[in-house]
């Protein structure tokens, strides 16, 4: 795994009447701090990317349809230099992804319908604060299962 990415399982409590989906607690060690929530969504087979952020901490967590994250690390101090990890998020596999700032992530539609991901951001956006290049600028296989 990327040196500093955090993969937490969340609880997901089952209720005849709907179920209920836990985020994020102030409390946890991954927690740094909060700047915004938003919801990003994504079509089946579309994929989003890259996006490197110089300071904000991504908290991203997919409550509908499915998901495939990427994040590739580039920085030349980091133990996982030059490696991927790749994590596909769902209700199924209901979990927070927590992404440090200094990678590149890139996402993916792979569910059928709507696909819906929460990032609960350490920061406000600021458009200054990430940069972002083609998806064709870090080779990956997306088709890799």
């Amino acid at each position: 795994m990327i040196e500093g990415v955090v993969y937490t399982p969340l609880l997901r409590i089952e209720h005849p009447k709907g179920d209920i989906f836990r985020g994020l607690k102030a409390s946890e060690p991954s927690f740094s701090s909060f700047g915004e929530a938003y919801f990003s969504s994504i079509t089946n087979g579309e994929i989003k990317g890259w996006k490197k952020h110089r300071k904000m901490v991504l908290n991203l967590i997919v409550p509908v349809g499915a998901i495939k994250f990427v994040i590739y690390d580039d920085r030349p101090d980091s133990s996982t230099y030059g490696q991927f990890s790749r994590f596909t998020l769902s209700p199924e596999n209901y979990a927070r992804l927590t992404v440090p700032h200094g990678v590149w992530l890139a996402f993916q539609g792979v569910g059928c319908e709507l696909n819906l991901l929460l990032n609960i951001a350490s920061i406000e956006h600021d458009p200054e604060e990430s940069m972002s290049q083609p998806i064709s600028q870090v080779e990956y296989n997306w088709s890799d299962e």
